[in-house]
């Protein structure tokens, strides 16, 4: 992984984010800990990434944090052992998509990242888009695919390349991207043993970058390189050739335009506390918003940390900074 995060800030760039002095002068006073991580999804491996990186950075900051899994115990384990808030640290479904968000809500249990209503919707693609479209936020055209769908004539209508995904994964698990109409139908197979939704989206082409959000302000924005078709999962947690470039290298009102237009977005559907933001700038510098992670990784080659630190919060302080926000409902 080839990493630049830039050592001087840019120009018009903000001094680090207020840091709440009550709580972070208090590691106790958040009480006993879960960071739920592992679950069921398939994202799994990547989650338990994250979580033990976010159950060591709470443990560094002297806070009284463990391990939760919910694959090996129930969730009324969190009442019973005396827990008092929640980080979660589970990506895809049963974590990521509101599930979770409800159960924790019906316990009492204060919890980080969205509620249910924008878990719910920012999980799934197409909703957030349908929502998008009203609203007016540029997205890329798109048509849902099902087992009876003329898919040459899909591709002909957006055009190739698109990509084809699930609606209700992340981490590009299950998506292609299709370069000829005849392989529409076997994007569309392979996409299919994910999720039962399958959504073709035109491919923008231009510059991928991803806007982190924490404490509802945009970070520094990241621009990503891969020499692989595109930025999949291998490439995103795996591939020591991706390059993530912060700054941007974007002009600042250019940046300034995409960070307002991510955050917009982003509380369009509900979401608060932190998340990070998928953004396609086409070659005549117009933004794409593609979709929203509203629990992004945190493991040593994610992107939310990597802004983080160009804004100058260090990983740990990110955590707590993150663990500060949970509420519940």
């Amino acid at each position: 992984m080839k990493q630049k995060i830039g050592a001087k800030k840019s120009k018009g760039a903000k001094e680090p984010l207020a840091k709440p002095a009550a709580s972070r002068a208090s590691p106790g006073g958040f009480g006993k800990v879960a960071v739920l991580f592992g679950g069921r999804s398939a994202e799994r491996e990547i989650s338990l990434r994250s979580g033990n990186m976010v159950l060591g950075a709470l443990k560094r900051k002297g806070i009284d944090a463990h391990a939760f899994d919910p694959q090996d115990q129930g969730l009324e384990q969190l009442i019973a052992q005396h827990f008092d808030r929640v980080f979660i640290a589970l990506h895809g479904r049963f974590g990521e998509d509101g599930t979770v968000q409800g159960a924790l809500e019906y316990l009492g249990l204060p919890y980080t990242g969205s509620g249910v209503m924008a878990s719910a919707i920012a999980m799934d693609k197409w909703r957030t888009k349908l929502l998008w479209q009203a609203a007016g936020v540029p997205t890329p055209p798109y048509e849902v695919l099902n087992k009876e769908t003329d898919f040459l004539s899909v591709g002909e209508r957006l055009g190739v390349p698109l990509m084809v995904k699930p609606a209700r994964e992340g981490s590009s698990i299950g998506m292609s991207k299709v370069t000829s109409l005849e392989k529409i139908e076997a994007a569309y197979e392979l996409a299919t043993e994910y999720d039962d939704v399958i959504i073709a989206e035109r491919f923008i082409e231009g510059v991928e970058v991803t806007a982190a959000i924490v404490d509802d302000e945009p970070l520094p924005l990241i621009r990503l390189e891969t020499p692989r078709t595109f930025y999949d999962y291998q490439a995103k947690y795996f591939s020591d050739d991706t390059r993530y470039i912060c700054p941007s290298g974007l002009p600042a009102d250019q940046e300034r335009r995409i960070q307002e237009q991510a955050l917009r977005a982003f509380k369009l559907i509900g979401c608060s506390g932190w998340g990070r933001v998928d953004v396609m700038v086409d070659r005549a510098g117009e933004p794409y918003l593609l979709e929203v992670n509203t629990i992004p990784g945190m493991t040593d080659h994610s992107l939310v940390p990597m802004a983080a630190r160009a804004r100058g919060i260090e990983f740990d302080d990110l955590c707590v900074r993150v663990l500060e926000s949970a509420h519940v409902g």
